[in-house]
């Protein structure tokens, strides 16, 4: 298939080209350096604002450059879309002490992200959890039962101002909005348990705030309208789950509600197919509708029978999840179709936003021959969605496809991506590479025989806080500029330094502190082979922090061992346990951009293979307490519980692969942050983990509600403080947290420790927190004791009959 001119004159289609978001941060992070700059008041809130003007103007310019036929605003945010629509609507928890109807402020918005900005008085930050299926997080709206809303939506209406003086004179380029539907901003929010300030308990359904929430909502789409929109783009993800009855009907309530603005709305939905859903989809009164034509495939062969005459299609045809270029004659092949049946009606557009690509490829100078010229980041992929667009409308775009047959065949054909004996190893997997060698119970004994632990046992995470000194050692050794003498000195210094404050503090297991470790991933992903990396593949975590995710480019083994020199340099600084740190194979999987020529179970089994190397190396190494974080097992679970088991069963298999090599006297702990575990307990449990630290703080320990039903076997650490705020908690909450975890597990099997790593705190606050952490246990031991010999004095002062 061509698509040539010629081919075109007789039937000239107008098919559009949009994107559905872009990232926000900048191709230098430049967003990142203005909030921490501010943060620390070396820049004015003006300024922070006119780098942020500046990154959107350069957006926009990019999107009407490359020839879409709409410029997407509203994708920016400050810290958090999620967020952004919380200030939109005025939903500010009260502890925050926001004036009713008021517009929120940008310190107000940044203390409930952080707990703490320039301005305003410090409190606990809001809940913050991973976004659908990616490593994204988003900051969860609170709802109480006396919930208003007080639409303020300025700051949107002024960017589609600029966006839209920057659009004219372009014929047939709109502005599109974009904003997140009702029913997946009620969806992605809480309802707090008790109205703050009173001990009174209370129960709130969601959608009892629907109402006042749609008459909100039609009040900021009326507000838009009348800038003169002619399409506003409204995402509702969650038409990717599995809804019940009482929400698929509040769909066709909101939407019949909020359509009667005078622009247009366009229903997107991404992240997977819609399934059941999409009849309901379908047949809401919206002028168009968007399909994830990646990741919910399955839709497309439906769709056009269930689609009404005169509704839009748009079509989410390039990948904005993963890094890898369109093929862009499969893509067209797939869409002729639709383009025969809809003509103007169809629309081509990326997956998703492109908030989870990295900028722009343009920037990578070190990627190799064969490899660059087969990626996409998102100026790329922009270009993709316009050059599909135009094929669609008879130009000549021949070259660009050619261009790209070539680029994705000699990726494939290229000697560095298969592996026959990485390939045989998988397929000589069993179950019984997968089993420790006794159960927990057992293997309990011979640990605290081993360790012997106090009750209530400190720790932290892994990461100490990654210092100037320590960045500016690791920049300049991979520059070539410090030789390695200088650079392992520096890395012992700071080993020595971690180790030292935390036998000041007390810590029962320590750790080295990670200073040679750039990230949790790409530090194992450059010693292992089939990995590829970025210079500049920066991708929006949360607020501030963004991951340069590694590539796998090919089949993954380990050469050498990865960690051991530093950890046995850091056991050999003192006499308590030093835990091996290690990423755990799907954590590994999930914050990469995956292959896509095998699956996503061939690839953990892969990366666990060559973990269970270096986990055996460490355990002959003398190290005792080894720690496979998987932050990421919750995050790669499907949004549909029919696909779960599938996922679960490999997935928690890749772990104890990785794991399973070590005697029963070495303690084997895991580590997992932001995201929902209830749903999905069992399977935490079936990983088989001696002790899992998990995050609980932020949440006030609404992980422990999954142990009324379900009796977790083995050790834990709930997270006892909120490492991503900078405000230290003090004792007495840290404390209550333990009791109150206490009341569901039993204290011989309770740790305690921070919620997450502490690379991206100062040493200030970490030795004040970990200290108070520390005095909160040993309070707690204190009183376990003193509960003891009480009830043996009891005892023993009762007569026998």
């Amino acid at each position: 298939m061509s698509f040539t001119n010629k081919e075109s004159l007789l039937d000239l289609k107008n098919v559009k080209g949009h994107i559905l978001g872009f990232p926000r941060i900048g191709a230098h992070r430049e967003l990142k350096w203005a909030l921490e700059d501010y943060w620390s008041k070396k820049i004015t809130q003006g300024q922070l604002i006119q780098e942020a003007n500046n990154l959107k103007q350069k957006n926009w310019l990019t999107q009407i450059e490359a020839g879409l036929d709409f410029v997407t605003v509203g994708d920016f945010a400050f810290y958090d879309h999620v967020l952004n629509m919380s200030s939109y609507l005025g939903v500010v928890p009260k502890r925050f002490q926001h004036k009713q109807g008021a517009p929120v402020d940008l310190d107000t918005y940044f203390r409930i992200a952080r707990g703490r900005s320039v301005k305003g008085e410090d409190a606990p930050a809001s809940d913050m959890t991973k976004w659908f299926d990616t490593n994204y997080h988003y900051i969860v709206p609170e709802f109480s039962t006396n919930q208003s809303f007080n639409v303020n939506g300025a700051s949107l209406i002024q960017d589609i101002k600029r966006a839209q003086e920057l659009a004219t004179g372009k014929q047939g380029l709109g502005v599109k909005p974009v904003i997140i539907g009702p029913l997946s901003y009620l969806w992605l929010g809480k309802a707090v348990e008790a109205e703050e300030g009173s001990n009174k308990a209370v129960t709130l359904d969601k959608l009892d705030l629907l109402p006042d929430l749609l008459n909100a909502y039609s009040e900021l789409l009326n507000d838009m309208a009348q800038q003169g929109v002619d399409w506003i783009q409204i995402d509702e993800p969650i038409l990717s789950l599995d809804l019940s009855i009482e929400w698929k009907s509040a769909f066709e309530r909101a939407y019949f509600q909020i359509t009667k603005t005078s622009s247009k709305i366009l229903l997107a939905s991404y992240f997977g197919p819609l399934n059941e859903n999409l009849a309901l989809a379908c047949s809401l009164p919206v002028a168009g509708i968007h399909l994830d034509g990646v990741a919910g495939h399955s839709d497309l062969a439906n769709v056009l029978d269930k689609l009404p005459t005169y509704k839009v299609l748009s079509l989410g045809i390039v990948n904005g999840r993963n890094i890898w270029r369109n093929d862009l004659s499969k893509s067209l092949t797939l869409l002729q179709p639709f383009c025969d049946a809809l003509g103007d009606r169809l629309w081509v557009a990326s997956s998703c936003s492109l908030l989870h690509s990295p900028v722009d490829l343009g920037s990578e100078a070190k990627l190799t021959d064969d490899l660059k010229p087969a990626l996409s980041f998102a100026v790329q992929k922009i270009s993709e969605v316009a050059t599909l667009a135009s094929a669609l409308n008879g130009k000549d775009v021949s070259e660009k496809i050619t261009d790209a047959n070539h680029a994705i065949q000699t990726r494939a054909q290229s000697t560095t991506v298969h592996n026959e004996q990485v390939r045989d190893k998988v397929d000589g997997v069993t179950d019984g590479l997968l089993n420790r060698h006794s159960p927990y119970i057992q293997r309990s004994l011979a640990q605290r025989a081993a360790l012997n632990l106090p009750l209530y046992p400190t720790t932290t995470i892994g990461s100490f806080p990654q210092t100037k000194e320590i960045r500016s050692a690791r920049r300049l050794y991979k520059k070539g500029e410090l030789p390695k003498i200088a650079y392992d000195s520096a890395m012992e210094y700071s080993i020595r330094q971690a180790i030292s404050e935390q036998e000041l503090i007390g810590l029962d297991v320590l750790v080295h502190g990670e200073a040679e470790r750039n990230d949790m991933v790409e530090y194992f992903g450059e010693q292992l082979n089939g990995y590829a990396f970025t210079e500049y593949g920066w991708v929006q975590s949360y607020g501030s922090r963004c991951v340069k995710p590694p590539i796998i480019a090919g089949d993954v083994s380990r050469p050498a061992p990865m960690t051991i020199n530093w950890i046995q340099y850091a056991q050999s600084l003192t006499k308590k346990p030093v835990k091996g740190m290690l990423t755990g194979p799907i954590t590994m999987l999930c914050w990469s951009f995956a292959r896509e020529d095998i699956s996503l179970k061939e690839q953990a089994y892969q990366i666990g293979l060559a973990l269970r190397e270096e986990v055996a190396d460490l355990e002959n190494a003398g190290i005792t307490v080894i720690q496979m974080d998987e932050p990421a097992l919750r995050e790669g679970l499907p949004l549909r519980r029919a696909d779960w088991s599938e996922y679960l069963k490999w997935a928690v298999d890749a772990f104890r692969l990785s794991v399973a090599v070590v005697q029963d006297t070495t303690q084997i702990h895991t580590h997992m942050c932001y995201s929902e575990f209830n749903d999905i307990i069992s399977s935490i449990a079936d990983l088989d983990a001696d002790v899992i630290t998990i995050e609980t703080s932020r949440s006030n320990m609404e992980l422990l509600n999954a142990f009324e039903a379900f009796e977790y076997p083995n050790e834990i650490g709930p997270g006892v403080y909120d490492i991503h705020s900078p405000i230290v908690p003090n004792q007495e909450w840290m404390q209550a947290l333990i009791e109150k975890a206490a009341q569901r597990i039993p204290a011989e099997r309770l740790w305690v420790n921070p919620d997450c790593g502490l690379k991206t705190r100062g040493w200030p606050e970490t030795r004040e927190a970990l200290t108070l952490m520390v005095s909160a246990a040993t309070t707690l031991r204190a009183q376990a004791v003193a509960g003891s010999n009480k009830q043996v004095k009891e005892h023993a002062s009762v007569e026998p009959a």
